[in-house]
């Protein structure tokens, strides 16, 4: 399997633009959420499901990010929901 990212929703935050969605790192630990944004300029990530994580997921990209990609390193078939903002 591979790592997959789905955006849910879009809306607009003053002069910016939201994005939020899902991804799911079936068998692996690091992957690339699209956004859907042009530059990426804040982001965040949380683990989905009542089990506890013994490593918290991260965004390996400093920001903010030319392109709609962010870089993430998450625990081996974790899923989440991420939310980024940007234009």
């Amino acid at each position: 399997m591979a790592f997959s990212s789905t955006i849910a929703g879009r809306t607009i935050l003053g002069n910016k633009r939201l994005h939020f969605g899902t991804f799911n790192a079936a068998s692996v630990t690091t992957g690339d959420i699209e956004t859907g944004l042009i530059t990426v300029e804040s982001a965040m990530i949380t683990h989905k499901g009542s089990a506890v994580e013994t490593d918290v997921g991260t965004i390996t990209d400093t920001l903010p990010v030319a392109g709609n990609e962010i870089t993430i390193k998450v625990n081996d078939s974790d899923t989440g929901y991420w939310l980024a903002i940007g234009h």
